[in-house]
């Protein structure tokens, strides 16, 4: 109960964040002129293909064949939909309330509203795997480590997160400051090496052209940072797996893109040692999704051959 009373005047204490801009349906593109979009946070538009909905689900899918699922940070739930059509349990927590009424057909009444700086709707270890993809970086450093606390407390399994990250990075390419510092200090925090691991002050994230953090992002950390974060948390980061998935990043042109973190909530939890799906049924789901029709991007190959992920 002492706990339970401390979380809770902890979670009064802390200042709201500002969450106004997610709940601006502009911000998922609806009503907005692409034209309009240079420098500006949002999207262009938002939909299942540019979200890349179906990479994430086939990737879940693939590598976990769970039965039950949590996309925290769902947006408009396109992975909950996608992961649907693939028969598993999927649900999706969001934050923005006009993105919950304007879900995705096969998300309706599997998406709810809430948000990662409370203590999610469902109960310890409900779900075989938690993606949050994209998200983190969304949040305050301070309010971090309460979120990951809750996608480790809800899941049984597995947690796999997308984060924008800099520095070294053993399982899969580095990352880079460009688009993550203003452009004025990229040099300097190139200068300062592995040493630094962030977060970065938020007058040095990269701006839009209205003077805000781009996209929204608030907490622009290392590899080593957010690894820390989730060990903090008992999630325990699965390098080789990362690797392994690496390999279909790489096939679907995301090598770049996704900052990938592989994490196992359960510590009993069997370690992939290859896909769960066989080949068969994995060729023609990404048949059905059009994925056989991606490929890698250009020097894609050259950022995984020294990790030696490709051979």
């Amino acid at each position: 109960m002492r706990s339970e009373l401390g979380g809770l005047l902890r979670r009064l204490a802390r200042r709201s964040p500002d969450t106004s801009q997610y709940q601006d349906p502009s911000y998922f593109g609806a009503g907005r002129n692409p034209l309009d979009r240079m420098g500006l946070s949002g999207y262009e538009r938002y939909d299942r293909a540019t979200s890349n909905a179906d990479v994430a689900a086939y990737l879940v899918w693939r590598w976990f064949n769970p039965a039950r699922t949590l996309d925290a940070g769902c947006a408009l739930g396109f992975v909950v939909e996608a992961l649907q059509e693939l028969e598993v349990d999927a649900e999706g927590i969001e934050l923005s309330r006009w993105a919950v009424d304007n879900s995705a057909d096969g998300a309706r009444d599997h998406v709810r509203q809430g948000s990662l700086t409370d203590r999610l709707p469902w109960g310890d270890d409900s779900f075989d795997v938690v993606t949050s993809l994209e998200v983190l970086e969304h949040l305050e450093p301070d309010d971090v480590p309460a979120a990951i606390a809750e996608l480790a407390r809800v899941s049984r399994g597995w947690v796999v997160c997308t984060i924008p990250s800099f520095g070294v990075n053993d399982s899969g390419p580095d990352g880079w400051y460009q688009v993550k510092a203003r452009d004025d200090l990229v040099a300097h925090y190139e200068s300062l090496g592995p040493d630094f691991t962030g977060p970065l002050p938020r007058d040095h994230i990269y701006p839009d052209v209205d003077g805000e953090p781009i996209e929204g992002h608030l907490t622009m950390a290392s590899y080593p940072w957010w690894t820390a974060r989730f060990a903090d948390a008992g999630l325990e980061r699965m390098g080789g797996l990362e690797r392994l998935v690496h390999r279909d990043l790489y096939r679907f042109g995301f090598t770049k893109y996704w900052n990938l973190y592989v994490l196992r909530a359960d510590p009993s939890a069997p370690v992939p040692k290859g896909p769960l799906i066989n080949e068969s049924a994995a060729a023609e789901r990404e048949r059905t999704w059009g994925l056989d029709q991606r490929g890698p991007a250009p020097d894609d190959a050259a950022l995984l051959e020294g990790r030696g992920i490709l051979g």
